[in-house]
């Protein structure tokens, strides 16, 4: 009788470079691209480094990626409404709560990819989007207009992330409790900067 003929093994190309991206989330969060190690990608995803270089094509490539796929993360996870920014605030600080890496990603992206130019895939235009809506909100007289629309959107975004692990004004840890207390921090005080006065609704 004929033995029925073994199907190749197909590899999964996707799952592949799933595992690197999260490898290399982990690995450049806590080393950089100079600190980070290529045979520790390839241990931790369990895949042979030469895919990583077909894939991605260098380390510093694969440093983009990561890049871009954890800012396509918190573009998709965390809606923005300029109408409620004191909320937006409040989702940003509890996905970058969950995802401690990412802000540790954006500090080496920084000091080591700023002067290449390349810039996270969608992040330019998701901040001229929420610039602009809140211009037209400003203009509705939904958001204070004391200050630009850039300003309004970089000083939400710096209160949201101020009590991370990353940032040098928070302490190395805080309990569940503190971080309560400080996420209705950050809502409060997004909500006082954004809210309009009297004379400006009048």
């Amino acid at each position: 009788m004929s033995q029925p003929l073994t199907r190749p093994k197909v590899r999964d190309a996707e799952a592949t470079k799933a595992r690197l991206l999260q490898a290399g989330t982990e690995e450049f969060a806590a080393h950089g691209i100079a600190g980070a190690r290529i045979d520790r990608i390839e241990a931790a995803a369990n895949a042979n480094r030469a895919l990583i270089y077909s894939y991605f094509g260098s380390k510093d490539q694969l440093f983009d990626a990561v890049m871009d796929a954890n800012v396509a993360r918190v573009l998709d996870e965390v809606p923005f409404k300029p109408e409620d920014l004191p909320g937006y605030a409040g989702r940003l600080f509890d996905f970058l709560v969950a995802n401690p890496h990412l802000l540790r990603l954006a500090t080496w992206h920084r000091l080591e990819r700023a002067d290449t130019g390349h810039e996270p895939q969608g992040l330019r235009a998701s901040v001229r989007m929420k610039t602009e809506s809140i211009a037209r909100a400003q203009a509705g007289r939904r958001l204070t207009s004391g200050f630009t629309p850039e300003d309004v959107y970089a000083f939400t975004m710096a209160l949201a992330s101020a009590w991370m692990e990353a940032s040098p004004y928070a302490p190395a840890a805080l309990s569940e409790d503190q971080l309560d207390a400080r996420r209705s921090a950050v809502v409060e005080a997004v909500r006082r900067l954004t809210t309009p006065t009297k004379e400006e609704t009048s």
